[in-house]
């Protein structure tokens, strides 16, 4: 368990390296949509991953839970949510 918690760190970190030189990035609150229930492994790495990339880029980001139909639920939010950029 140990291992996959370092595995997932160091994914974490590579990615917010990748994002961080990213020139152009949304203003504005960013949602995070985890296609699983609040209080499981998807949720708690959500919530590390923005607040490392709120820190970052220093830009607000929420993390939306829309668990349920097997994502479709999710899927949906999506689908019918507006255009950002």
């Amino acid at each position: 368990m140990m291992r996959i918690s370092r595995w997932v760190a160091a994914f974490v970190i590579g990615l917010l390296a990748v994002v961080a030189q990213a020139q152009v990035w949304p203003t504005g609150t960013t949602r995070i949509l985890v296609p699983f229930p609040p209080g499981g492994t998807s949720d708690q790495l959500a919530r590390l991953l923005a607040a490392e990339l709120q820190t970052e880029l220093r830009q607000p980001f929420i993390v939306d839970n829309r668990g349920g139909a097997g994502g479709s639920i999710a899927a949906e939010f999506v689908i019918k949510s507006a255009a950002t950029g």
